[in-house]
């Protein structure tokens, strides 16, 4: 069972409504000397970067020249969103073929569209005909990597949903194909127990079971996908503040990469990110300026060496 790790490296951030810019520009040469301490020894190690279609200043690509961040054993983990103005196809799957072709040895993991599933203005669940976005975006995708001979993974993401009956999978098996089916490397889940919903004292690890086990086996069977199709946690953290110490940070990523380590085999889980890897603003006391295993200045905070021991110990190809 192949089981790897990785981290979203950039500074900016989007929350319900916006873009939130880091409090000072990300520096590459100290995100890269990070990215090397939290890697370790271990073979592999997935750098998150996000890029839209179109392009537009409401979701810049992020971070800059991700490219820069491979090597030594790291590879993209790459999303594409779906932006389209109107939900217009036209071009998307000659972008999604266009990536593939000239950044395709880079990429370890090629993810189609941002949270389908969740309309919000940030995300790509509110952009009309995202459904066939993704469908006919993980298809060309594969295609153009078989014809390539490229070996990376294709799949898409959703939010973590609490309404058992949310019609994104159904809708989404009603409209997937044989082909989508067979492009389907994977499917990510994004999750952040205890950071919306706040869970009362010790049920972290039993609310991560319910969670992994529901997905696995309710939310993406309604789509007809099987239990060979792996999952892996695209994005998951735990932001500090006033009344979010840091060590709580550290317990909280420990408690949550072990629980889903755990269920790997269960489960079929091949893979686990963090989001994210620096703070927007450590000074700032909003819940989305500080999910980062460093503070704004680089500086680590506990969180860092505890991720950084568990994907030494727990990465395996």
């Amino acid at each position: 069972m192949t089981f790897t790790f990785g981290i979203y490296p950039g500074g900016l951030i989007g929350d319900e409504s916006r873009v939130i810019a880091p409090v000072s520009p990300d520096d590459p040469v100290r995100i890269t000397a990070a990215l090397r301490e939290l890697q370790g020894a271990a073979p592999a190690l997935l750098v998150r970067a996000y890029r839209s279609y179109p392009a537009g200043p409401a979701t810049p690509p992020t971070p800059a020249e991700p490219e820069r961040y491979t090597g030594e054993g790291r590879r993209l983990d790459l999303v594409l969103q779906f932006r389209a103005p109107g939900g217009r196809l036209d071009g998307w799957t000659d972008f999604v073929r266009h990536t593939v072709r000239t950044e395709g040895e880079r990429i370890g993991t090629l993810q189609i569209c941002e949270e389908p599933n969740v309309d919000s203005p940030m995300l790509d669940g509110s952009v009309p005909n995202v459904l066939r976005a993704l469908v006919e975006g993980v298809v060309a995708a594969k295609e153009e990597a078989l014809a390539l001979g490229l070996d990376l993974a294709v799949g898409f993401n959703a939010a973590f949903s609490p309404d058992p009956a949310e019609p994104f999978w159904s809708e989404l098996g009603a409209l997937a194909d044989e082909r989508f089916h067979r492009a389907l490397d994977y499917v990510g889940l994004d999750f952040f127990p205890d950071v919306f919903r706040p869970l009362p004292g010790g049920q972290l690890g039993a609310a991560v079971t319910a969670v992994l086990t529901a997905f696995r086996r309710e939310a993406v069977t309604r789509a007809g996908i099987g239990p060979a199709v792996p999952v892996r946690i695209c994005e998951h953290g735990w932001p500090t503040g006033p009344d979010r110490p840091e060590r709580r940070q550290a317990e909280v990523v420990a408690e949550v990469v072990r629980t889903v380590a755990g269920l790997a085999d269960e489960l079929n889980l091949t893979g686990y990110g963090h989001f994210g890897l620096r703070d927007a603003d450590s000074a700032d006391p909003g819940l989305f300026h500080r999910f980062g295993l460093l503070r704004d200045d680089y500086t680590p905070k506990p969180a860092f060496a505890v991720y950084g021991r568990l994907v030494e110990e727990l990465t395996v190809l």
